[in-house]
């Protein structure tokens, strides 16, 4: 589990791709400090293993399942990624429960300045999406919690201060690029808990959700 609180930016060393796997050599420091093999590491928002250690990097796979479904899959020799080790039981809880497993990708639409603020829209590439997002929600971009600042129909918005910026890749990204997505997995576990089926093992449709589903789970 993570906090969405970014410890450092490092720098993609190597990349070696096998058809939808790979394997990723990043350069890093802090992160490094206690780091062992088989520990977890956010790699922009996407928890990974890792499999080497080196004095100066470490080095992940990333699987197909993976590849497909953030931008990993995009990523070339020096691109800043985002890097945050898993959360020590006695820290401090800064950010959110952040599982580091990306819901979907999303576009940056526009980058705008509200006073001391970078607003940053961003349009998922799935709608399905929107129903984990919330007015003042939390949300995880590239690994880093934010709050969703503002919801329209088919984009979001997230208001980032300058030390979030200049402590982040974040500030690499311009209008066009992809970035990874992790909803709130709170509204993820309320919806399956409301809508699941036992007898076939699927979530129902939300449009079965009236007052007698209510009352036959306890809420009356």
């Amino acid at each position: 589990m993570f906090t969405g609180l970014i410890e450092e930016v490092g720098i993609l060393r190597k990349a070696a791709r096998s058809g939808e796997a790979m394997e990723l050599e990043i350069s890093a420091s802090v992160v490094l400090g206690d780091l062992k093999i088989g520990d977890s590491v956010s790699v922009n928002g996407v928890c990974l293993t890792a499999t080497k250690i080196g004095e100066r990097s470490f080095t992940v796979d990333v699987m197909p399942q993976t590849y497909r479904h953030s931008n990993l899959s995009e990523l070339q020799s020096g691109s800043p990624l985002n890097l945050e080790r898993a959360m020590a039981a006695g820290g401090r809880f800064g950010g959110h429960i952040v599982q580091g497993h990306v819901d979907g990708t999303g576009r940056i639409a526009r980058i705008t300045r509200d006073q001391n603020a970078i607003v940053y829209e961003i349009i998922p590439d799935d709608d399905a999406l929107f129903k984990y997002l919330v007015p003042r929600g939390s949300v995880t971009i590239d690994g880093i919690s934010l709050t969703v600042a503002l919801l329209h129909e088919t984009s979001f918005a997230v208001s980032i201060i300058p030390h979030t910026l200049e402590a982040t890749a974040l500030r690499g990204k311009r209008a066009g690029n992809t970035v990874n997505i992790e909803c709130d997995v709170l509204g993820k576990y309320v919806e399956h808990l409301l809508f699941f089926n036992r007898d076939n093992r699927e979530p129902q449709s939300p449009n079965q959700l009236d007052l007698n589903f209510l009352a036959e789970h306890g809420f009356s």
